[in-house]
This record gives C-alpha cells, structure tokens and sequence, in this order.
C-alpha cells in the first residue's frame, strides 16, 4: 500500500527559478507592446572559455572528471574582513598569468619567486549577457594593502608596482589589491602559467594572430612572418610575451597584443565546428583544467551553474579594455590611475544592473493632474510595498532589482517574470490607496511615471521591468566606452 506524502502549510517564501513569494500580490496587466527586446550574448579568456564550451554538455561524469584536474587554493582567510559588498549576480573572476619557473615552466630561465606577468578583471553580466576582460598594467604603482605573506608573517601598506602584490602573498595578495583598488567583488581566481598557456593553445589546434611585419627574434625564438597566420605551442607563448621587437616596447603596447589575442581564443573556442565536435571539446576542456588553479569556492556545482546560464554564448559581445592609465610623476617607466576615467569604468562593473544599451526611447508624457492640485507628496521607501516583475528576457534582472531596492528601504514583497509583448516599456502600477508609494518608487526610478491599476491590491505598487530595464537614480548604465578596446568577434588584423 503506498503511503501518501503530508502535506504542508504552504510556505511564506518559495523559490522557483527567479521567483520568490512573500505575499499573494496580484499579477499586473500586460503593458502595450512596443519596439523589440534583443539579447546580446558574450564570454571571455583563455581558461575560461573552457567553461563556455563546457555549457553545452550535460553528463555528470564528465564534469567529475574534469573538476579533479584543477589545482586549488584555500583563500578566504586571506582576503580580510573591509571587502567590497556583492551588489548583483554578476560573477568576477580574477585571471592571473604567472611567470613562475617552478616545475615544467623551469625550462623558460631561473627567476626568484613569481610575479603577474598578465591580471585582468572579467566581469560577466548577470545572466551572462555580456563580458568584460579589464586589464591592469604590470607597470602600475598603486598603493597595496596588508597582504599575508606566502612564506609566513603579513607585509606592510605599501607603494609598489601592482605584480609585487603577487609575488608577495600569491593570488590572495593580488585578489585583495585588487579588490581594495575598484571596490568591486571578486568572487574567484584562475591562474595559468607558461606551460598551462601553452597546453591550452595546442589543445585548440593553435590561435590565429596578425603581425604588423617579419619578426626574427632568436633571443626569445620567436620567428614570424608578417600578416596574419596560426601559432602554437612556444611561438603563442614567445608572441604574448615579447616587449621589444613588437610595438613600442612598452607593457601598455604589449598589453593590447594579448588582449588581441584573447580575443582569438575565445573566437576559436567558440567555432561551432569546436562545439559539435566532442573529440576537440574534450581536448581542449581536458587541457584547460589540467593548466589552472582557482580558489576551493570554484567548484564543481558553481562551474555547472555558470556553464549553464551561459550556454549558447558566442564572442559577439566580449569586449578587453585597460585600466586608464597616465605617466607616473616620479617614474617615468611607470604609469598610475587616471582616476577621473577609471573609476566610471568600476562603478559600472560595481553597479551592472541595466540591459544593453538599444536605441534611446521616447520619453514618456508625464500623467496629467487636474487644474489646481498639487502633485502627490511621496511617503519614506519603507512603507512602499512593492512587487517586481521582469517581463525581459535577461535572466536575473529582477532579482538584482529587488535588492537594489530593498537595500534603499523599500519592502519588496514579490519578484517573478511575466510574459509581455516583445518592446513593452517598464511600467510602475498601483493599487488604490497607493499613489503616494508609487510617487516614491518613481523618484528611485525616474522615468517612469506612475499609472493607477484598477486590478492591484490597495497600497501595493507594481514595478513590470521592460525594455527601458531598471536603472536606479544614480545608477550607470555598465560597460562604457573605453578608448583602445578591443572586440572578440573583430578581424584578427583590426585588432593590431
């Protein structure tokens, strides 16, 4: 005889997918259509497009298998207690190219210690819509935190270049440097070293790249010829990392050759021949986790996640930029910060909430009041209760959303998704008794003005996320131009 399952009181707060309940507010009308919602698509980096190709395989075995070739780091109890808030799900990760000499890299000259031959920043989108690889000039002087040393004890606040951080304390030093410079949230590491870059070139039948001239270089055994052409193995290694045979020698020139670069690998690694063709993906995932170490937080079912909300992703939308930069005064073989352009450049990443920008809408007409009254005063954010629907297409905005409000005080009492004609506006409704409330939530998100719904809960207010997305007051629109960028989905010889 089977047993029948209890039942249970339904729950105040529910999970299903970006849905969660902690009132039965009811559903808003759908707004008028207008326009049309497109979706860009994006990913980024050497060892990382290891996780784009691996969205589109499912079998959990074959994960196990390659979650046991990555090196890992415990790093939590480094990185200190002032660390910037998580705004968003975004996810940063902190790429790492070491100039290590240990191991199979010894072939490569004896140096002492290690330093970050490369560091960028890639911010993925909420949802993965988009991608951003920021690098940070080697040449840098910044000012570097209390780090712990990777040999025992701590090291002093102090002024160095921006690589000391690594060769100091390791990935964690440059983790917290990092961190304490944009006051952006890293969520994971990956390092690649000499031997784990070359691994991964090969494991893609070598990445294509375009020389300005012939190149013989018999000190670095690099030997090129001019125009475009595939290189492999010690030829790539020797091409992202010579300064003074290409360009002007400096790191900001070579910099631009490896972001041209990375923009070829993740071309590559996204081919359509690549993805449907099991034997390759296998190689290069196999090649790619075998040749990183990443923080013990990077696991297994994170990985899984971030492949899956990724899965389709094309190079379309990837963008590298470099920090801005200017001379440094007292050095002039160093740069620092210009602040005045690099600090738009975090906030945006801090504060990645808004879809991509499209073509500017019509502003909408202000609602007409009566002759003689005075416009509605609005009330404290605490006391507007407020449910959230994302009618876009863009995974997660509702989420990010709701917790941007709540932490400006507003009650969020649902987020959900609703289906609305392609091009719908973002609305803000209310109930009867609530045109104050509504007043409010307009002020945090201006544009918008609020209109009455015969249908809603007295004193509740509705906010339905269309094309026109969800930009707080104050909030900026992510991923600004940046002089000197360079696209994935670029030919290889515009990229130069």
């Amino acid at each position: 005889m089977q047993r029948a399952a209890p039942s249970r009181a339904p729950s105040r707060r529910a999970h299903y997918r970006d849905v969660y309940y902690t009132d039965d507010a009811p559903r808003p009308p759908e707004p008028p259509a207008r326009g049309r919602l497109w979706r860009v698509l994006g990913w980024v980096s050497i060892a990382m497009s290891a996780v784009l190709v691996a969205g589109s395989l499912s079998a959990y075995g074959f994960w196990r298998r390659l979650d046991g070739q990555i090196d890992r780091e415990h790093v939590d109890d480094k990185l200190g207690a002032n660390r910037p808030a998580k705004l968003n799900n975004s996810m940063n990760i902190l790429m790492i190219g070491s100039d290590s000499r240990a191991g199979e890299n010894a072939r490569y000259g004896q140096e002492v210690g290690q330093r970050s031959d490369t560091t960028i920043l890639l911010h993925i989108s909420p949802g993965g819509e988009q991608a951003l690889g920021i690098s940070f000039p080697r040449d840098s002087m910044v000012n570097l935190p209390s780090c712990r040393r990777t040999g025992g004890g701590s090291s002093p606040p102090q002024l160095a270049m921006i690589n000391a951080a690594f060769s100091t304390g390791g990935p964690a030093c440059t983790w917290r440097t990092i961190e304490s410079l944009t006051r952006i949230h890293i969520d994971h590491f990956v390092e690649v070293d000499f031997a784990g870059f070359k691994r991964v070139v090969d494991a893609l039948n070598g990445v294509e790249i375009c020389v300005p001239r012939r190149i013989d270089d018999p000190k670095a055994e690099l030997h090129l010829r001019a125009g475009p052409q595939t290189v492999r193995g010690d030829q790539a290694l020797g091409y992202v990392r010579t300064r003074y045979v290409l360009g002007d020698g400096s790191d900001l020139d070579r910099i631009k050759r490896q972001q041209a670069f990375m923009a070829s690998v993740v071309k590559k690694a996204t081919d359509k021949g690549m993805l449907t063709d099991p034997g390759r993906t296998f190689s290069f995932l196999s090649a790619a986790t075998r040749s990183i170490k990443a923080d013990d937080r990077f696991t297994l079912s994170v990985m899984q996640k971030l492949a899956g909300s990724l899965r389709g992703m094309s190079a379309g939308k990837v963008r590298f930029v470099t920090v801005p930069v200017q001379p440094y005064p007292a050095d002039r073989n160093r740069v620092q910060f210009n602040q005045a352009l690099a600090e738009p450049l975090f906030r945006s990443i801090r504060e990645d909430n808004a879809p991509p920008a499209e073509p500017a809408a019509p502003a909408p007409v202000p609602a007409q009041r009566p002759s003689g009254v005075p416009p509605v005063p609005p009330v404290p954010p605490a006391q507007v209760k407020v449910a959230i629907y994302n009618a876009t297409r863009l995974k997660g905005l509702g989420r990010r959303t709701a917790d941007q409000l709540t932490g400006r005080g507003f009650q969020v009492v649902r987020v959900g998704t609703r289906a609305v004609p392609a091009g719908a506006p973002t609305q803000i409704l209310y109930g009867a008794g609530a045109e104050r409330q509504a007043a409010r939530l307009a002020i945090a998100l201006p544009g918008h003005p609020p209109r009455a719904w015969p249908g809603g809960r007295p004193g509740y207010v509705y906010l339905v996320i269309g094309k026109d997305g969800a930009v707080l007051s104050g909030a900026k629109r992510p991923m600004p131009q940046v002089s000197g960028e360079i696209r994935a989905d670029r030919n290889i010889c515009d990229r130069t």
